[in-house]
């Protein structure tokens, strides 16, 4: 099922031509490709500072990750649904809403949402949208996907009834980028929420065989990124879950 959202130029905000070869702005010219079924909003450049490294680092890790991800959790909690459902449940969605998650990953997170909804995924890594792109079909979920970065989102203003990140926004190029990015795709009166490690499990994993890649020698000391939110953000909340190992932002968008 074609799902109704039109990508935009994220750089410009034009509104793209679908053409053979891929996605065209009309005002400069400049064709987005399409592989695999996946536009890719990457120009040449645009990937720089720790989102490059961790584009690397997430591709090598694309094969194994979910299985990695699905043992600890299993390990820690007993359960990867418990463990995921403690911040999906903060979620307002409803059938036929769509949602959109930045840092889409392998879509690991779809498998325990509404399969109703229009699912909307945005990752750097096009190894880890591989994996996500089986598990949608896989699972007969009406998804799109792109490639791109948070910072630059090619989605229209106020377009999607939910937006939800977890796990990346620690070590993005341009946090406070992401998170306006973020505001400015969801709907006026919507909540986000947006998921990653805390600092002290950072400390916690950074020595470990399959973690210390991400942790190690990482870009910056983890705070939850409560001062970067734009201006007029509501209801905003931070907690820490699973032991403070995973802190979970939530704030409103302000309607009007």
């Amino acid at each position: 099922m074609y799902l109704p959202i039109f990508y935009q130029d994220p750089y410009d905000q034009t509104p793209l031509l679908e053409e053979s070869k891929g996605l065209r702005n009309p005002r400069t010219g400049y064709l987005y490709p399409v592989r695999d079924g996946v536009p890719v909003f990457l120009p040449p450049g645009s990937v720089a500072g720790p989102n490059a490294r961790y584009q690397k680092l997430y591709d090598r890790m694309a094969l194994p990750y979910d299985l990695a991800t699905r043992l600890y959790a299993w390990l820690k909690t007993g359960s990867e649904r418990k463990r995921r459902m403690a911040y999906l449940d903060l979620l307002e969605t409803y059938d036929e809403a769509a949602v959109l998650e930045v840092s889409v990953g392998t879509g690991s997170n779809w498998r325990y949402l509404n399969r109703r909804l229009h699912f909307y995924g945005l990752d750097l890594s096009a190894g880890m949208l591989a994996q996500c792109r089986r598990r949608a079909y896989h699972m007969k979920l009406r998804a799109r996907l792109c490639q791109g970065l948070a910072e630059h989102l090619p989605y229209p203003n106020s377009a999607f009834d939910c937006v939800f990140h977890t796990g990346g926004i620690n070590f993005f190029t341009d946090q406070a980028a992401a998170l306006r990015e973020m505001v400015r795709v969801a709907r006026p009166g919507s909540r986000l929420v947006v998921v990653d490690e805390t600092e002290m499990a950072a400390q916690l994993h950074e020595d470990q065989m399959f973690a210390k890649a991400f942790f190690k020698d990482r870009p910056r000391k983890i705070e939850p990124p409560v001062k970067l939110l734009p201006a007029g953000m509501q209801e905003v909340s931070v907690k820490g879950i699973w032991d403070d190992e995973l802190y979970v932002l939530s704030f409103r968008k302000p309607r009007g």
